[in-house]
């Protein structure tokens, strides 16, 4: 995502053992520890009961837990539904969720009646790129398919749980829309999606109302913007092209010696030859430091390099420091290594498994507490006119752990940020409405 809204977090974080989750085991994968890190949450008195667990549904109500008997549908490999379907089978509707934060510390409680009401799209058509939108749909649902035992994360059943929207429901939306989009693309015809009265008639419109504990009169999701930034740059250092972009030598490594270190240390020249750390990253390119800093910033960056090819260089891993909203990026201690990449990253565990997204139908949001896969429509008024905007949560950042009260716009790609700003005034600050479509 943008980490204007800010930098991509992989969401490694641990499963509570408790006594009485017999299932947590299942998702040790392969001895990594991150996995394994016990987060209990302090709740308050009346949330005693709340097991803040991954993958677990968040039990805050009395209701029995009700087996699901259509979860062997979610996933096609018959070991990985094994290995979650003992999980995800608790299927009770609370009255409130628990909100985390990325370390899964509990921050606060919300009742899904505050936030979500069932609701309508507007006589307008949908926008968005039909085979953009396709790509992207194909694949969220693939990133589910192979890595939700890796990634636990994506498996939480979040905040729309409260309405009742499970995971399976979530690939069940996925999958519907994948089929249309084939069948419609195949036969050369506007999409059946573009239409909304096949919405309304086809989809569970739930209207999502923001939820801003230091805003509370906010009622509208404010919508950010990102975008991947053209920039100039070399391979090797001149006077010009000076800050280099590192990339761990070995990021699945266990040695985590760079997360001593903070941007301003990495900056001083501590990989650089005579440097404590000299031997132990790889330099990818060299840019100005402004490129540096948007690319930080945004997390993904497309160089022009001297040779008139390009190159996609996205986040890999941080130094695990947090990113500080409101101060200075130049003075924030979070550092990222990268990796080149062949397209636009978003959401992902790993470098390796990062969804590949586009411009135009990807939001990036708060995949721990409203969820990967999530489809979105955002009605604004451009000209005097009602629009509509259809897109995917395919992506996230530090800005969303947790944040029930933005989404952020992949806008594109942009030679610069005049050209950005200028695009990005047809785009809402905050949408009239914004509508989660669950598949009936």
């Amino acid at each position: 995502m943008g980490i204007l809204s800010n930098q991509k977090l992989r969401l490694t974080v641990g499963l509570a053992t408790l006594s009485c989750i017999s299932v947590v085991g299942i998702y040790l994968h392969n001895g990594n520890i991150n996995h394994q890190n016990i987060n209990l949450v302090q709740n308050p008195p009346d949330q005693q009961n709340i097991l803040l667990t991954q993958s677990v549904n968040l039990q805050s109500s009395d209701q029995p837990v009700i087996p699901n008997p259509n979860f062997q549908n979610i996933f096609k490999d018959k070991n990985q539904l094994k290995s979650l379907a003992p999980v995800q089978n608790l299927a009770s509707v609370p009255k409130s969720y628990p909100v985390i934060d990325e370390l899964l510390r509990y921050k606060f409680s919300i009742k899904g009646s505050k936030i979500f009401q069932a609701g309508k799209l507007p006589k307008s058509k949908v926008s968005f790129n039909q085979s953009d939108l396709l790509t992207v749909l194909i694949n969220t649902r693939e990133y589910f398919r192979n890595h939700s035992q890796a990634d636990p994360d994506v498996v939480r059943p979040g905040v729309l749980s409260t309405k009742g929207v499970t995971v399976e429901d979530t690939l069940t939306t996925l999958d519907f829309m994948i089929e249309i989009l084939k069948e419609d693309i195949a036969n050369k015809r506007v999409t059946r999606l573009q239409n909304p009265n096949f919405i309304n008639q086809h989809f569970r419109v739930i209207k999502w109302s923001a939820h801003n504990p230091k805003r509370t009169r906010q009622k509208q999701l404010r919508i950010t913007k990102y975008a991947v930034f053209i920039h100039p740059g070399s391979r090797t250092k001149t006077a010009t092209f000076n800050i280099p972009v590192y990339s761990l030598k070995n990021s699945e490594s266990t040695d985590e010696f760079y997360k001593k270190y903070t941007k301003q240390d990495v900056l001083s020249g501590i990989y650089e030859p005579g440097g404590k750390e000299f031997g132990k990253v790889d330099t990818l390119v060299y840019l100005t430091r402004q490129g540096f800093e948007e690319a930080l910033m945004q997390g993904t960056i497309l160089v022009n390099l001297p040779d008139k090819t390009q190159a996609f260089f996205n986040v890999d891993k941080n130094n695990g420091m947090p990113y500080v909203r409101g101060l200075a990026a130049r003075l924030q201690k979070r550092y990222w290594y990268f990796k080149q990449v062949d397209s636009i990253k978003g959401y992902g565990y790993k470098i390796d498994a990062k969804i590949s997204i586009k411009p135009g139908v990807t939001f990036a949001g708060d995949v721990l507490n409203v969820g990967l896969g999530k489809v979105i429509v955002m009605e604004y008024t451009r000209g005097g006119k009602k629009q509509l905007r259809l897109g995917v949560v395919a992506d996230t950042g530090g800005a969303f752990l947790p944040n029930l009260y933005q989404l952020d716009f992949l806008a594109g790609i942009f030679k610069n940020q005049k050209d950005f700003r200028q695009y990005i005034r047809q785009l809402p600050t905050y949408a009239q409405a914004t509508y989660i479509l669950v598949k009936k």
